[in-house]
């Protein structure tokens, strides 16, 4: 089911939301083609971006041209979510994300990459604008006519990119990211309002490839999966020894009790504030997204040698655990989408969220996972799949180009 005009194998670069929200001075972003050059030169031929449909697209009254500001100033006058990743935003700058979309995929045209199209609307993106109008018109709509709104956003997206030309640069259209995270109804019902909207949608577009993504998919129950579905873009982390580190610190909570627990604060910078003296980002900010106060609090004042030390320490104990987790997952993937006659993409992998200045990922230990999620995927006959989430310009992994080189190679050779 792969149409003909795209590339037999995928090596992806999750740029996300960041191709406009690091996109200040100095920013990763700033310059999208010299972006386009970093990538190709890697050897990428696929980005997955936010494409904002509902602010781009959606027809609700919202000016695309937007005020960036991240999560705000915490009292030491740095950013909120400094030391995250995806949520370190500056802002300081407006941006017409409209009219950079249509650049990007000028661009994208132009250096022969393909891009994959998806939302975080619902999930993320919203939460870094100055104000909140873009997440309260989102949210205004009733959560049973998401998906329905997202399809028709995306259907004028389409149209308007097959009016200039640029559709042959779609490698395919995702409703939304991470629908088992966002805030967005089950789209596993075969009959549901999730699976009427890739169909519609793709019954637009006879060519085009529909899907929505899954966080965590139920490889042990794939049965529960729509086969609306067009393409099994689902998302393989194996988080072994980091979820381990992360029950005991207890950063995935909010408004725990005697939060920062002792195990915790054994991590933290020396001068770490309290809860209190530190602050959080605005109340809505945590409306339209998925993080907690206590995960922005705990990675922005994390240590990350320590952070780092006490997962290597530990690594050893779930190596094995860790490595046969990620080939149950990519296989019990791969063979429910074999037998439904769709190709396999892993949009998003290899460990987990880690602290932006951590290098547990990037590090040998990191970067030998990544390379089995990677060989694992190929033999299972997997279409297209990240380096590691890591791996874009936004993110310290960019820097080891000889790394990505080699492994979009093999890739693309097999």
């Amino acid at each position: 089911m792969i149409p003909a005009h795209l590339p037999k194998r995928l090596t992806i670069s999750l740029w996300d939301f960041s191709w406009y929200t690091r996109a200040g001075a100095g920013e990763p972003f700033e310059d999208l083609e010299a972006a386009f050059v970093e990538t190709v030169d890697r050897g990428y031929n696929t980005i997955r971006i936010c494409a904002a449909p509902l602010l781009t697209f959606g027809d609700l009254g919202l000016d695309p041209r937007i005020a960036i500001s991240g999560l705000g100033r915490a009292p030491d006058g740095q950013i909120y979510g400094r030391g995250t990743r995806w949520y370190d935003v500056a802002g300081g700058y407006t941006i017409d994300v409209r009219r950079r979309l249509l650049e990007l995929m000028g661009l994208a045209k132009r250096f022969d990459v393909v891009v994959i199209l998806a939302s975080w609307e619902y999930q993320q993106s919203t939460a870094f604008a100055a104000h909140p109008a873009w997440w309260d018109a989102i949210a205004a709509v009733a959560a049973e006519d998401r998906y329905d709104l997202l399809a028709r956003s995306f259907d004028r997206m389409l149209r308007e990119f097959n009016d200039q030309g640029l559709l042959g640069s779609v490698a395919f259209t995702e409703l939304h990211n991470e629908v088992d995270f966002s805030h967005l109804p089950e789209v596993a019902e075969n009959n549901g309002a999730g699976a009427a909207a890739i169909r519609w949608l793709a019954a637009r577009f006879p060519g085009q490839l529909v899907t929505a993504s899954y966080g965590k998919p139920p490889h042990l129950d794939m049965g529960t999966v729509s086969p609306a579905l067009q393409v099994a873009q689902f998302h393989i982390y194996t988080y072994g020894v980091l979820d381990a580190l992360q029950q005991v610190i207890d950063l995935r909570s909010d408004g725990t009790a005697g939060f920062p627990n002792a195990e915790l604060r054994a991590l933290l910078v020396d001068d770490a504030p309290s809860v209190t003296e530190y602050g959080r980002p605005d109340a809505w900010r945590f409306e339209a997204t998925v993080v907690t106060g206590q995960m922005v609090y705990g990675y922005d004042l994390v240590d990350p040698a320590k952070w780092d030390a006490w997962l290597l320490e530990r690594y050893p104990r779930y190596r094995v655990e860790m490595h046969n987790e990620m080939a149950s997952r990519i296989k019990g993937v791969a063979a429910w989408s074999h037998a439904r006659g769709i190709p396999q993409v892993i949009g998003e992998g290899w460990i987990g969220y880690t602290p932006l200045h951590g290098t547990f990922e990037e590090s040998a230990v990191g970067l030998e996972l990544a390379e089995h999620g990677i060989r694992t995927s190929l033999e299972a006959g997997v279409w297209g799949m990240v380096l590691c989430s890591n791996a874009a310009p936004h993110h310290p992994l960019w820097s080891n180009i000889e790394w990505q080189r080699r492994m979009n190679a093999e890739i693309l050779a097999f």
